[in-house]
C-alpha cells in the first residue's frame, strides 16, 4: 500500500535502524511497514510525511505530487471527523452504507465524524482511492476542497 515509505528513506540514505530512531518505532516495524505486512498507523505516517516533506497521497501511490501548498503538519482529529462527513454527505451516504463498505461498524464512522478516534490508514485509502479524493483532504492535511 505505501510502497514509497522505502523509496523515500533509500533516497535520504537512512538505514531501518536510523528511521526507526525518527519515528521512535523498533526497526522490525519499520520494515514491516516498508514491505507491507503491517499497515502503518495514521500518526506514523504524519510523521514519515512531515520527515520527508511528501504528501499522503504520493506515499500511498494515489498521486505523482510530491507535496502541497498549504499542509497542516498535525493531525487534528475533529478535522479529519469532519472531513469524513463531508465526504458521505457529499457523496449521499449513510454511515451504515460507508461501514459496509469500509468492512465495520456504522459506530466505528460516527466515532471517527466526531473526532473521538483517529481514523485507521487502511480506511482513509480506502475511501481515498475507491472515491478519487485526495488521502491528504480527507485527514486535513491540505486545506482544499474534494477532489
Amino acid at each position: 500500500m505505501f510502497k514509497k515509505l522505502f523509496a523515500e528513506r533509500e533516497e535520504k540514505d537512512l538505514t531501518q535502524e536510523q528511521m526507526a530512531r525518527i519515528i521512535k518505532v523498533d526497526r522490525s516495524i519499520i520494515s514491516k511497514w516498508e514491505n507491507n505486512k503491517e499497515i502503518i498507523p495514521l500518526k506514523h505516517l504524519n510523521t514519515y510525511a512531515n520527515y520527508f516533506n511528501v504528501s499522503f497521497d504520493y506515499l500511498a501511490g494515489l498521486s505523482k505530487i510530491k507535496q502541497y501548498e498549504n499542509i497542516n503538519k498535525e493531525l487534528n482529529k475533529k478535522l479529519i471527523g469532519k472531513r469524513i462527513k463531508e465526504f458521505r454527505e457529499k457523496n449521499n451516504l449513510t454511515l451504515r452504507q460507508v461501514a459496509k463498505i469500509l468492512n465495520t461498524t456504522s459506530s466505528t464512522i460516527s466515532a471517527y465524524e466526531q473526532g473521538k478516534v483517529l481514523i485507521q490508514t487502511s480506511f482513509a485509502y480506502e475511501i481515498a482511492k475507491k472515491y478519487n479524493i485526495s488521502m491528504d483532504w480527507l485527514c486535513g492535511k491540505t486545506k482544499g476542497a474534494v477532489q
